[in-house]
């Protein structure tokens, strides 16, 4: 969203994530138990190299060679105890964690204001959703299991080393310096690709959704190869910022190796000469040897995971910038169980964005309980912009909106919008049946209301004719069924609801005529108890309002009834004579 993003505090982001492990962490402990074990084994074994040697070797009891497979077998055997342990139950935690964060996050979607999904567009938003809350259980599980048991393992063989030879051991630490700024090097750069991967991959996802939701218009205006070309640019830009994570993950390892591989050298070149002198015991030789030996592959693995490690914790930052980000008011505390239907707008003024100007002017508009008002005016005018106002999509920059004489403000936001029902000009149906959709959100719906519903948005009409009727699916957006059918389906959830206000926004637009007659008739008699607002292009459909307002440039011009308005207005008439040519 900003153009410049955050710095990361790495370390907060962790312990973030971290906290949604915490309620799992009787099963962690196990996994760790199984860390502790795999880490145990590489020490247990430069320890018997060292005591097999001396035992067999230098004070010449071959008996003990005896017991050389049983502790083989004993030592992988825990081994692969250890490593199961270390691997399943972290998974398991994980895993749950994934589950938790991804719950969080779409519940913190449902809730976000509307500017937000203006601002934000779909692609980025699914993307966190899926592939950021994956990469977060590399934080969880890989790295963090790779973390601690090769932690433990390194730990376990340094202290051996300084066990058998502390003069030794601590000559071969002096390349840990030289590691531990490299690896810190590594690590930012890996944060900062990291980033990059997880914004491409958004509009990766963004591109193909726009060209998956919209392959009608695509070709039709045969613009396959333009969003071809759009794709394969943000494509490569996915592709470059996983070769350049790559490059350095690639580069930091044997860079690493061979620093280790030097310090290695040093060490045995000197302790080669300690032998050579009668200082160390052969097997005490070997046996340190075997140690040191045993270090590279878990600082390998160390260095390895900080890719992984990096990718999620930037992944992490970016799904609790969303947590993060203040959503919804949450409204005042009065309650509203049903209200009577009384609508004002007192002052109004509303600006989407500064630059552009205000977008409403000074609206004062009075509507009694139960009356009909219709909104017309030309695209842009400002029609749509002041319905939302009322169940708070947006809250007026000055002025207010009140609710039977109240701000609606005051009102609890779930008691607010449970007075209002709304049928958009652009029909939204999920991908379940035709029943589901018309009960979407109601409570307390018995069948016979659901049936009563589809037969006054003559839903019942087009169900008859199908096998399944009300229980058919309706197909991914509704696609499976013709416009005018998903708006009837509309209209019925919105009647079903049966709220004091309702908001027509071009509800009727989709209809051919003999439907829309038939719709119309069921709406005169059911907005005789209801507040109405419908805006509308089509002045035919608005006629029998009680109240018509004149919307142009965001203020209200002009007000009054269809025949006053006729008789008597300038703009309204010109829209009548232009549509009817009169």
């Amino acid at each position: 969203m900003n153009s410049t993003p955050r710095p990361i505090d790495a370390a907060a982001v962790y312990r973030r994530l971290l906290g949604y492990a915490r309620p799992h962490w009787g099963m962690f402990l196990i996994g760790v138990v199984g860390m502790v074990m795999y880490a145990a084994v590489s020490t247990i074994t430069a320890w018997f190299v060292k005591k097999f040697l001396n035992a067999a070797f230098v004070a010449q009891n071959l008996e003990v060679l005896r017991y050389v497979p049983i502790g083989i077998i004993l030592l992988f055997l825990l081994r692969g105890v250890g490593d199961f342990l270390a691997n399943y139950f972290p998974g398991w935690v994980g895993r749950q964690m994934i589950k938790a964060i991804r719950a969080d996050l779409f519940a913190h979607y449902l809730r976000l204001p509307t500017a937000w999904y203006e601002r934000d567009s779909t692609g980025p938003m699914l993307s966190r959703l899926t592939y950021n809350t994956e990469l977060v259980a590399d934080a969880a599980t890989n790295s963090a299991t790779v973390l601690i048991r090769d932690s433990l393992t390194i730990a376990g063989l340094v202290f051996y080393l300084f066990w058998l030879n502390w003069r030794l051991a601590a000559f071969a630490m002096l390349a840990a310096p030289v590691i531990a700024l490299l690896v810190r090097s590594v690590n930012q750069r890996f944060r900062r690709y990291s980033t990059r991967i997880q914004n491409s991959m958004g509009d990766v996802t963004r591109l193909a959704k726009e060209a998956i939701d919209a392959h009608r218009v695509v070709k039709v205006f045969n613009a396959q190869e333009h969003m071809q070309a759009a794709f394969e640019s943000a494509n490569e830009l996915n592709r470059h910022s996983n070769m350049r994570l790559i490059s350095a993950r690639s580069s930091s390892n044997p860079v690493v190796q061979l620093i280790a591989a030097l310090g290695l050298a040093s060490v045995v070149y000197v302790a080669i000469r300690q032998v050579e002198g009668g200082a160390m015991l052969v097997g005490d030789f070997l046996g340190f040897l075997t140690a040191l030996l045993l270090v590279p592959e878990p600082l390998r693995r160390l260095v390895s995971v900080s890719g992984p490690l990096q990718q999620s914790i930037a992944a992490g930052a970016g799904i609790f910038e969303v947590i993060d980000a203040p959503g919804e008011p949450e409204g005042g505390t009065r309650r509203l169980a049903r209200a009577r239907g009384e609508v004002e707008f007192r002052g109004v003024g509303f600006t989407y964005d500064t630059e552009k100007g205000k977008v409403l002017h000074d609206i004062n508009l009075r509507v009694a309980a139960g009356t009909t008002v219709a909104i017309v005016g030309r695209s842009g005018s400002g029609k749509s912009t002041l319905v939302s106002l009322l169940p708070r999509f947006y809250d007026p920059d000055t002025g207010a909106v009140l609710l039977d004489g109240v701000d609606i403000r005051e009102y609890r936001l779930s008691d607010l919008r449970s007075q209002i029902s709304l049928v958009s000009q652009e029909v939204v149906l999920f991908n379940d049946t035709i029943r589901n959709n018309i009960v979407f959100g109601a409570q307390g719906i018995e069948a016979g209301d659901v049936d009563a519903a589809a037969h006054a948005a003559y839903v019942s009409d087009f169900v008859a004719e199908l096998p399944q009727g009300l229980d058919t699916e309706v197909g991914d957006r509704g696609l499976l069924l013709s416009g005018g059918q998903r708006q009837r389906i509309a209209i019925a959830r919105a009647l079903l609801r049966n709220s004091p206000v309702l908001v027509l926004d071009e509800a009727t637009s989709a209809l051919d005529t003999a439907s829309e007659r038939h719709i119309q008739e069921a709406l005169d008699k059911l907005v005789r108890n209801r507040t109405t607002f419908v805006i509308a292009h089509r002045l035919s459909t608005v006629e029998h309002a009680d109240l018509i307002v004149v919307m142009q440039d965001g203020a209200i011009i002009e007000a009054g009834t269809h025949t006053e308005l006729v008789a008597g207005s300038r703009v309204y008439a010109q829209l009548h004579q232009l549509q009817f040519n009169v």
